[in-house]
Order: C-alpha cells, then structure tokens, then sequence
C-alpha cells in the first residue's frame, strides 16, 4: 500500500502528464495554423479561422464548466471533450486537403472550436481540484504544459518538417486521442454542486456572471479580456513576419517565448508570496508593451528577444490570474470561474483580437507587402493602453495581503 507521501508524488506526476500532453496537440496545431492554411491557398480565412474559438467561448465553456460544477465529473467531460477534438480536427484538416468550400473549411474549423475551447479550463479545475496549496504547487505544475507546448512545436518544424502542412494537424488529433486515455488514470472528482433541478441560467453557465459583482473579481476579468485584444495578434503575425524574413523553422522560433514561460513558472510563488499582486498582474501587460516594442524594430535578432518575453508577460498576468480565482472564489464555483475567465478571454478578447487584427493587417498590407513597425506599434500602443486601465481601475487587498 502507498503511503501519503508516495500517492501525492504520483498523484503529481499524473497531473504534470496531463497539463504536458494536453498542451502539445495545442501547439502543434495552433502555432503553425496560420501558415497552413496560407500554404493550401486560404489565407484569408486565418482571422476567421482563428475567431472560430472566440464564437465558441461564448457558448461551450460556461457550458461544460455548469456541467463540471453542477452535474458531471470533469474527468469524464474531459475524455469526451479530448475525443471529440480529435475527430473534428481531422475533419478540419480533410476539408483543406479536399479542397472544400470557404464555408465549408470555416463551418468544420467552428465545429472543432466547439468541443476544444473548453478542455484547457475543465483540464485547469482538475488540476486545481487536486492541489492543496494552489500557490505553490500551481506553478511547477504549470510549466509541464509549456514543456508540452514547446516539444510540440520542435516535433512540427525538426520531426515532421511540417510548418506548413496539414501533417501537423493529423499528428495533433492523433495526440488529443492520447490525452483521452490519461483521464483513465485520473479519480473521478465529482461535481461541486449536485442541482437536481438547474434553470436554464444554471444549465448555460450564465449564474458565473454573479462573479462580476466584486469589484476586483471584474477588473481582472475584464483586464483579462481586453489584454486578450493585443495579445492575439503574437502567433498568427509573428508567424508572419518570421515567413517574410526567410526563417524556415517558424514554429521553433514561436517556441523561445515558452522557456521564459518555465522560468517564471517556477519562480512564481516566490514572486507572490514577495510582490503584491497588482505589481505582479501589472508587469506582466507592461513587459507585453516592451515585447512588441521590439517586434516593431522588424529584424529577426528583435523578433527573438521580443518572443522571449513573451512567456513573461502571458504567465504574470494569466497564471497569476488563474491562481486568483481559485484562492479567492468559492471551490463551488471553481470550473465555472475558470469557464467565465475562457469566455472572456477567448471569446470577447481574442474575437476582437483576431478579427482587429485582421482588419489592421489588412491596413498595414498593401501590394503584400506589409509594414511590420506600423503594426507592431499599433499593437504596442493598444497594449500600453489596458496597463493604464489595469493600473487606475484594481485596488486588491492591503498590502499584506495582496
């Protein structure tokens, strides 16, 4: 029989499998998704294809999360989820190769954002579910799903060869079938909060929005959102730029921003047990200005150093915001909480963020050729923008405290 100490260490490393293998189909596919679907002709279809996620974040996640809270294992939501997405992205993929439609293409790409948009918070809450000191076990945990991002995109460009190719894809459905086998190895959490008897409010997920109501709870939310508008133009135009410097291995490159990622990571609960965490939530959206700052310079030694800081800025601001919610939510709520923080930032957020983005591409574009300083400092000033809002508008606890 083990003893506590043994069962909590292999408990952990269940969980660090989950976060790193969950993670890699993601990169696989989302990192090099733009030069895909440019090389198969439907380029303009990127924004579209990449605010399928954003239409789905309105409905799905808030969804699953009622469901993970109030009916369902989120175990067993997660193996349905994680079968599902393999199916819809080879379906996705298929479309391409046969030559289907534009609305076809976008019809199927919706379709797989659906049952995908919700695996990263209902994969999050499990692992929150299991930790008793979210703080300092969060973090480490963290970066195995970075370590997985990353082992993905190197598997892309140096394996498969496959910046450009729908092989990326295949690979990556066939991972998320990978995934669904892990959750056999997971306990069964049961739900929150058994309803026998859920409105249609509770049964959508909409109660979440309760969680507005504090005044800090819906700074970070909103601060969140809006930190999303910028931040999605990072993997579909530095993609971009990199193809039009000459470099071969994009998606490798993409990868550098994730070793800053796991650096921080790591460290983060020295960082908050030190730093108050308006400062902490505040450096992460001001080292985002000085990341596309240096993007605006346009040459690739530039271009690196702006993508190292890339995992500074994501993991200050969201994963200190998703150690947040757990430490100062209800556990009750706590996948809905997760849901509602995934609608906004891939719904309200990344929807802007993509379809502005396309648009003020398209404005910096002209005889395909496009003005790389023009629209990284667009971007950078957006950014510096929502480091005002964040820096007027949150107050947090005391100083000891928060």
């Amino acid at each position: 029989m083990l003893n506590p100490a043994t069962d909590a260490k292999a408990s952990r490393r269940s969980l660090a499998t989950l976060f790193f293998c969950t993670a890699m189909p993601m990169g696989m596919w989302g990192v090099p998704l733009a030069n895909v679907f440019t090389a198969h002709g439907r380029g303009h279809l990127v924004p579209w294809v990449f605010a399928t996620t954003s239409f789905a974040a309105f409905i799905s996640p808030l969804f699953v999360g009622a469901l993970a809270d109030q009916k369902h294992s989120p175990v067993l939501l997660l193996r349905w989820l994680t079968a599902l997405t393999s199916l819809a992205l080879l379906i996705t993929c298929g479309s391409l190769a046969w030559g289907w439609s534009d609305a076809a293409v976008l019809a199927c790409a919706q379709v797989q954002a659906f049952v995908a948009t919700p695996v990263w918070s209902v994969t999050s809450s499990i692992v929150f579910s299991q930790l008793h000191d979210a703080k300092q076990q969060f973090g480490p945990l963290r970066a195995w799903a970075t370590t997985g991002w990353m082992v993905g995109c190197w598997i892309v460009s140096f394996v498969l060869r496959a910046d450009a190719s729908l092989v990326a894809g295949v690979t990556a459905a066939g991972l998320w079938l990978v995934v669904m086998t892990l959750t056999w190895r997971l306990p069964m959490i049961p739900p929150g909060e058994v309803l026998q008897h859920r409105t249609w409010r509770q049964i959508l997920g909409l109660d979440a929005l309760e969680l507005l109501k504090h005044r800090d709870h819906r700074v970070v939310f909103i601060t969140a959102a809006l930190f999303c508008i910028p931040l999605a133009a990072f993997y579909p135009y530095t993609s971009r730029q990199l193809h039009d410097l000459g470099v071969k291995n994009i998606s490798a490159v993409l990868s550098l921003g994730q070793t800053t990622e796991i650096l921080v990571m790591l460290l983060l609960a020295g960082v908050l047990a030190r730093v108050r965490l308006k400062w902490v939530f505040l450096s992460g959206i001001a080292i985002c200005v000085v990341r596309y700052s240096f993007n605006a310079f346009g040459t690739l030694p530039w271009l690196m150093a702006g993508t190292l800081l890339h995992g500074l800025a994501f993991t200050l601001y969201f994963i200190t915001t998703q150690i947040y919610l757990e430490e100062r939510i209800d556990p009750k709520w706590r996948v809905r909480a997760q849901a509602l923080l995934a609608l906004l930032m891939s719904g309200v957020g990344n929807l802007l963020g993509y379809l502005g983005g396309g648009w003020w591409y398209a404005a910096c574009t002209k005889n395909d050729v496009t003005d790389w300083p023009r629209f990284w400092w667009g971007e950078t000033a957006l950014t510096a923008v929502v480091c005002v809002f964040f820096a007027v508008a949150y107050h947090g606890r005391a100083r000891t405290a928060a």
